[in-house]
């Protein structure tokens, strides 16, 4: 058997995880992500501490929160000299120790057609570029077809997203996707070690999978919506008016609950038809005699609120916005395993770079995923939550999150799993409040200094270096970022 196992890093776009079997859904059946699940480890508590799709990517990328590299929402992209200032991403970092990588399907970067290190590319970029002149693009094309605005489908605006593809499923964007990944896999799988992403653009809105595969779904288990908690009227506002821009063009000021049930059983079809896709890259690896030497990892960029707390789609630190699938399966790692330390999406990138026996950067503040053979040692503490109009600090029970609108709200998760009784003007909790709010201010302050780390003179004590003192002198360029010790790390809790 090779030395190095061949990775495979399957990313669904906007995928909760309780919308999975292996997470407790009972409406549907996903026997492929389960299968994940069940032959290796998965992540009870697994979160995107950025829900956004740009910088829960970035982070991924680089291994750095979102403040440290400067990714905190979707219309910011990663600095145009991240290697001249001494960064890698976790592909160049591959490349560099014998792998061939492979991006396939939606990545999300600006440029669309940018690489970032990925020396295969098919892309199939995000649903709602309709502009986009990628691979799937020209498929249509020569097909007679062409991508289509969710307003196109019958039903669009009753159904507030939720609609029946006309597209036939053959050639829709996420089967586009599971063919090209199988086509790498045959064309390359057995010429040396591979590290593939798998970005499908689903389940993300909009909600259209083709009719065959809402077969099957039992609407009458499906979890009604969680209720709109009080104290968050900017945000929903924010919500409403951020969808009805032409991306979208859905008015959600009025969002009756059959309309949410509706929703919930279309992305309840999206999300079989990528298990239908990941079922086959399955059959392919054993095709290929491949999958005995593969790990394969899967989690997603965030979630969707598909009616929670009123709201549609992502972008605060409610439950189903952050929490997220996280699995993984492979060579050495037992099956059975079900972990409930908290973990975070972006400690799948030190994860995949120690199975390719690669060090991890000293810049990263990622940690591998623990778990009986995978190589990490312990979950996390805390998970801090970073956006530019949002900042949220969990600790596993408490969780504080708050706003540019000025709406701070604070959960008791272990009691109110729903998030429907806002403590932060309790007399009770006020103690806890100001805890995780000193906690998040000296997190927000450490990684704001430590993203300044291109702008350091040197690292360390100019005062006793002779060069310093003689005339010419330069600063050591690049200046690679570093982790700090944190300033303040709070009671246990």
């Amino acid at each position: 058997m090779p030395g190095k196992p061949n990775i495979i890093f399957l990313f669904p776009d906007q995928l909760r995880a309780d919308f999975l079997g292996c997470y407790g859904a009972d409406w549907l059946d996903t026997p492929n992500f389960d299968r994940i699940a069940s032959n290796g480890v998965r992540y009870e508590n697994s979160f995107s501490a950025s829900p956004i799709c740009v910088p829960a990517r970035t982070a991924l990328l680089t291994g750095m929160n979102a403040v440290r590299n400067g990714v905190v929402g979707n219309l910011h992209n990663l600095r145009a000299d991240y290697r001249e200032a001494g960064m890698r991403t976790w592909p160049e970092l591959l490349n560099e120790n014998g792998y061939y990588t492979a991006g396939i399907g939606k990545m999300h970067f600006y440029p669309w057609d940018d690489r970032r290190g990925f020396q295969y590319r098919a892309i199939c970029e995000d649903k709602r570029w309709l502009h986009v002149r990628d691979d799937y693009y020209h498929y249509l094309q020569e097909i007679g077809l062409r991508k289509m605005h969710g307003n196109e489908f019958d039903g669009y605006h009753d159904g507030k997203g939720a609609v029946v593809s006309t597209v036939p499923w053959e050639h829709s964007w996420d089967r586009f996707v599971g063919k090209e990944a199988r086509r790498f896999i045959r064309e390359y799988g057995n010429e040396g070690p591979f590290a593939m992403m798998v970005g499908f653009p689903g389940p993300h809105c909009p909600y259209d999978p083709a009719e065959e595969f809402l077969e099957g779904i039992d609407e009458s288990k499906i979890p009604t919506a969680a209720l709109e908690v009080p104290g968050i009227t900017r945000l929903r506002r924010g919500n409403v008016e951020g969808n009805k821009r032409p991306w979208n063009g859905v008015d959600y000021s009025e969002f009756p609950d059959e309309t949410k049930k509706k929703i919930r059983r279309h992305y309840s079809g999206l999300v079989k038809q990528i298990d239908h896709e990941i079922g086959e890259i399955f059959d392919t690896l054993e095709e290929q005699g491949l999958l005995e030497n593969t790990v394969i990892v899967l989690s997603s960029d965030h979630g969707d609120y598909l009616g929670d707390q009123n709201l549609i789609g992502k972008a605060s630190f409610f439950e189903s916005a952050i929490r997220v699938p996280l699995m993984a399966m492979g060579p050495g790692i037992p099956a059975g395993q079900v972990l409930d330390e908290m973990v975070e999406l972006r400690d799948v990138t030190p994860t995949m770079l120690s199975f390719a026996g690669v060090d991890v950067p000293d810049w990263y503040d990622a940690q591998p995923l623990p778990g009986n053979g995978m190589p990490g040692t312990s979950g996390r503490d805390r998970i801090f939550g970073l956006l530019g109009d949002g900042w949220m600090n969990f600790d596993g029970q408490y969780k504080l999150h708050k706003y540019s609108t000025g709406e701070v709200l604070l959960f008791d998760m272990e009691h109110d799993p729903q998030e429907q009784r806002n403590l932060a003007s309790s007399a009770d909790y006020q103690n806890v409040l100001r805890r995780l709010d000193a906690e998040l201010t000296a997190h927000i302050m450490d990684s704001t200094r430590e993203s300044w780390h291109d702008r350091l003179a040197q690292n360390g004590d100019m005062s006793q270096d002779p060069s310093f003192g003689r005339e010419g002198w330069q600063r050591p360029w690049p200046n690679s970022p570093q982790v700090a010790p944190p300033s303040y790390t709070g009671p246990a809790r």
